[in-house]
């Protein structure tokens, strides 16, 4: 599983719609709503790096109050949890 977090900046007045419309797409885990230089962060997890292009400049730059998208691909990832068994659920080896 490929990770990346791509900080978004959209438009004030349609923060909760834009984070839905994102939440909706293929390839978006979660979107949060944050505090800080950024208003959204959604989480894209993918089987293929190719996928990540689709998911970032071909779907989420085109959702209507996106204005700048900055991306960061995840090498590797540390955590107390098992990341690939919680997001395997239903794929029963798609390889």
């Amino acid at each position: 599983m490929i990770t990346a977090i791509v900080l978004i900046d959209c438009a004030t007045d349609s923060i909760p719609e834009v984070a839905e419309a994102l939440a909706a797409l293929p390839g978006v885990s979660e979107v949060y709503s944050v505090a800080g230089h950024v208003d959204l962060i959604a989480m894209i997890r993918v089987r293929e790096f190719d996928q990540i292009a689709e998911v970032i400049a071909g779907r989420i730059s085109k959702v209507p109050g996106v204005l700048n998208t900055e991306s960061h691909i995840a090498f590797r990832a540390y955590s107390q949890h098992d990341l690939e068994e919680a997001f395997a659920i239903g794929l029963a080896n798609a390889d």
